[in-house]
């Protein structure tokens, strides 16, 4: 046996990332806002891109690029036929990237929770109904998402603007201004005031003295420590807390059991003035400081706009499916300006950085034009798919993969995961995620159809919404229901949407429909 160098010639495949690959699914992946900031950068960084439309714009952009109708025509012809190979929408197979995660289901009953077992927005309302505005999955018409902008004004920017005539001392305003900024969004303060005191360095008397200054201001309830003492100051406030009102308030876990009687007792009242009383607390607010913005609030702007196409008669034939033009920059290169800096170039190395430059100018204007193209593609058949769900609502919305749509548009899989991601899409019905059309799907009774989870959500609301209060639905009985409707469930999976769209159970919405009726 003899050793010795040897020479060899081996076949290998591998994924190889260039930097314009990592791009474009950087690009794909960016909501308008996102890609607004990139396009940004993106001309700081180089000197021949340019916007508006002073320059020369690419014949890379045509208006089919940004808008597109669907009609009855397959999904191939919608954006258009016979294209050149390098003219298709971005389709990218990045096996390394890790895919996109939805978020959970949010439940507005825990959201209020505040001090000891009691759930405002459980067993006892505040301020109205505890649903919500109808942003949760179980609307007739789905989460609609809220488009409110941030408010011009903070909650501790209008707390720091009254402390100065309100404090009877400037080290009372100084304390106060420092616990203002330890107050969370909704107004409490979420720190004993101990730890505070010693934090500043004070003793906890001035500590109290200064948390007294917060608490006479406006919004009144601001710079409680629990939800009763919040309920209390604007009771206060109110002229309204009187022995009976404060054993009420102290006891709000007795009050969301529904112990009505043992309240009746301790209060020391008769039916009528306890009724006063659950009505008076009603009208309070739980959490004061939300009305003000927490400064971080952003405005959901969609990314796409879908309007229906109707004849003469008003009835739909079509959808109009195009991109959001006011948070879409258009990018193009300036050629006249490449042209008088070449001139310009002296030598090799210039004229190399100058090239370098035009051709990542040419390569971004065409992977954005590319990433329009494929996010109304996507979009497109999304909207064919859920055609029920625009024409009808939730009711009519169909489980939903991302490997269907991948299929019909020939398209891989986390291409089309990254489209819907962090974009959104507005029509007649509202703001919705895009991600929000892929829903699981639900046997039906004749176990030849599914039907969507959302659209399930939406039954079960509609039917505990007309339920009658003298004789609330259980489970059981809901799972009756739905099977007549053709919804074949499982006691426990009717469970888990009801408590997932924030309904609680029968004897929660029994004690909750006995003190609505009380009051």
């Amino acid at each position: 046996m003899v050793l010795g160098p040897r020479l060899d010639l081996r076949q290998t495949q591998s994924l190889v990332m260039t930097p314009q690959l990592q791009q474009a699914i950087k690009l794909l992946a960016l909501s308008n806002l996102e890609f607004e900031a990139f396009i940004g950068e993106a001309l700081d960084a180089n000197p021949l891109l340019d916007l508006g439309a002073g320059a020369e714009a690419p014949a890379a952009e045509p208006e089919e690029t940004r808008r597109t109708t669907l009609e009855s025509s397959p999904i191939d012809q919608l954006i258009g036929e016979g294209r050149a190979d390098n003219d298709r929408p971005l389709d990218i197979d990045p096996a390394t990237l890790d895919r996109d995660r939805d978020t959970g289901d949010f439940e507005p009953g825990r959201d209020l929770e505040r001090g000891g077992d009691f759930e405002p927005g459980g067993d006892f309302e505040f301020g109205g109904d505890s649903r919500g505005s109808g942003a949760g999955p179980g609307g007739n018409d789905g989460p609609a998402i809220d488009e409110r902008g941030a408010a011009s004004e903070t909650l501790a920017e209008h707390l720091h603007a009254q402390i100065g005539p309100a404090a009877p001392a400037a080290a009372t305003a100084f304390i106060a201004h420092a616990l203002v900024d330890h107050l969370d969004d909704a107004g409490y303060l979420p720190l004993p005031l101990n730890e505070v005191a010693e934090g500043l360095g004070i003793e906890l008397a001035e500590a109290e003295a200064g948390l007294a200054v917060i608490q006479s201001l406006d919004p009144t309830g601001v710079g409680a420590r629990s939800l009763a003492e919040c309920l209390a100051l604007q009771a206060r406030e109110a002229d309204r807390h009187d022995p009976c009102m404060a054993r009420l308030i102290d006891n709000l876990d007795l009050l969301a059991r529904g112990e009505l009687a043992r309240l009746k007792r301790m209060c020391g009242v008769d039916d009528e003035d306890f009724a006063d009383m659950l009505t008076e607390l009603r009208g309070y607010d739980p959490k004061p400081g939300l009305k003000y913005s927490s400064g971080g609030g952003e405005p959901v702007v969609p990314d796409i706009l879908i309007r229906a196409k109707t004849d003469a008669k008003g009835n739909i034939q079509g959808w109009d499916i195009a991109l959001n033009q006011a948070t879409l920059p258009r990018l193009v290169v300036n050629r006249s300006y490449y042209i008088e800096l070449r001139g310009a170039c002296a030598d090799k190395s210039s004229k190399g950085w100058l090239s370098e430059k035009l051709a990542d100018a040419n390569w971004l204007v065409k992977a954005l034009d590319q990433r329009q193209k494929t996010i109304l593609k996507v979009a497109a058949e999304i909207v064919q798919q859920q055609d029920g769900f625009f024409r009808h609502g939730v009711s009519h919305l169909k489980p939903l993969t991302l490997k269907t749509v991948a299929e019909a548009i020939s398209m891989h899989e986390s291409t089309v995961s990254r489209v819907t991601s962090n974009k959104y899409l507005n029509c007649d019905r509202g703001t919705f995620e895009l991600k929000y059309f892929f829903t699981s799907g639900v046997a039906s009774a004749d176990g030849e159809s599914a039907v969507s989870a959302q659209a399930v959500k939406a039954s079960i609301r509609q039917l505990i919404d007309a339920e009658d209060p003298k004789a609330i639905l259980s489970d059981d009985a809901l799972v009756d229901l739905l099977n007549a409707k053709g919804f074949d469930l499982a006691r426990r999976t009717v469970a888990k949407y009801r408590e997932a769209i924030g309904i609680g159970s029968s004897v929660q919405r029994r004690r909750q429909k006995t003190l609505a009726g009380i009051g």
